[in-house]
């Protein structure tokens, strides 16, 4: 072939105009189950990727910061503590914690003890002592009297715990959008916060929160909880769209209770730790009082996603769902096979071949 020829050949092709035929199929079934197809990818596209998924946006994670203040006072008279008053430095431990605190409910206390020799399990001497009036055991060199923590009180000692409040202050932001947030909201002000209490129905915008009512729609009992501990969160959602107007973009509050609760495992029950405080006494020799705190620790869990209109993810989910209905709309052939003795013989039935430019010509 010359190259002249092969130049005329490459031409045809580059300039040849293509249309596309259409074939008309009369079938009740076969446009039913086309069309059913073509509704299901609309459906999908519509109704999942742009409304339930959103997938016209782009979309940004939460960045969070906590702080907590607790409120309330307590008063307890038993047989083994003098009569006391307890406010928010006894009973909140530590002092400040990062998205979390802790609220002293019950407590095994061991007072005076000091470095000496004392009936125990510990490092052992190889003496006997009385352990009472009849068990010895070994003598032990260690902080004595040594704690017997079986002696916890069966009814929470700070049960007034229940009435305690506690304040949460959380601002939020989406750094891709710069949308800052905080569940103290504008109305807000110092009188208002005085006088309000978080209630879903009443008053959802106060940040102010009372032990009791939330671990009770964490469908737990502050009571029953109180006297081995346990560990609750407070999660606070901030998934917003900020398509619409930023001000609906406002903290969503649940409570859930974290511990386990599986009765076919229940070992080691609760949340619990020990702590001292030291002393020295006058004739020079160190003391402490040995505690071991049982109580609620409150877990402070800010998460959210959010939502804005975005070019690129909107072509892209656009682009997707064109080629998904471009799948469904290609041409396709229709055959009638009718089988006569031992040949099959292929005929085309009831297909009209039409070309959209069939009037132009250019068929």
């Amino acid at each position: 072939m010359s190259k002249a020829a092969g130049c005329r050949g490459f031409l045809h092709h580059v300039f040849d105009y293509e249309t596309a035929k259409t074939l008309v199929i009369p079938h009740f079934g076969v446009g039913i189950v086309f069309r059913f197809t073509q509704l299901l990818v609309v459906l999908y596209v519509v109704g999942y990727v742009c409304v339930v998924q959103k997938g016209y946006q782009e979309t940004d994670s939460v960045i969070s910061t906590v702080t907590t203040k607790v409120k309330g006072f307590a008063y307890t008279n038993t047989s083994d503590m003098d009569p006391r008053m307890w406010d928010v430095a006894d009973y909140v431990i530590p002092p400040q914690g990062d998205s979390s605190f802790f609220i002293l409910t019950n407590l095994v206390v061991t007072p005076e003890q000091t470095q000496s020799h004392c009936p125990e399990v510990s490092i052992r001497t190889g003496l006997c002592e009385n352990f009472s009036t009849t068990v010895k055991t070994c003598e032990v060199f260690s902080w004595c009297p040594l704690e017997v923590d079986t002696r916890l009180p069966k009814k929470a000692l700070l049960a007034a715990a229940e009435n305690f409040t506690v304040l949460i202050k959380n601002s939020i932001t989406y750094p891709k959008f710069n949308f800052h947030g905080r569940n103290i909201l504008p109305h807000v002000n110092s009188s208002y916060l005085a006088h309000c209490e978080f209630n879903r129905l009443t008053d959802p915008d106060c940040p102010i929160f009372r032990l009791k009512r939330i671990i009770s729609e964490a469908e737990a009992d502050f009571q029953e909880m109180a006297v081995k501990g346990g560990i609750l969160g407070i999660l606070i959602d901030w998934s917003c769209d900020l398509d619409w107007w930023a001000g609906k973009c406002l903290p969503k509050y649940s409570f859930r209770r974290l511990d386990s609760q599986n009765q076919d495992n229940d070992v080691a029950p609760g949340y619990n730790f020990r702590f001292a405080k030291f002393y020295k006494r006058a004739d020079g020799v160190e003391e402490r009082t040995l505690i071991k705190a049982y109580g609620i620790r409150f877990e402070v869990i800010v998460f959210g996603t959010a939502g804005k209109f975005g070019i690129v993810p909107a072509i892209v989910n656009l682009g997707a769902a064109l080629s998904f209905l471009s799948l469904v709309c290609k041409k396709k052939k229709y055959y009638i096979k009718s089988k006569s003795g031992d040949a099959q013989n292929l005929t085309v039935a009831n297909i009209f071949i039409r070309c959209p430019l069939l009037q132009t010509g250019l068929c």
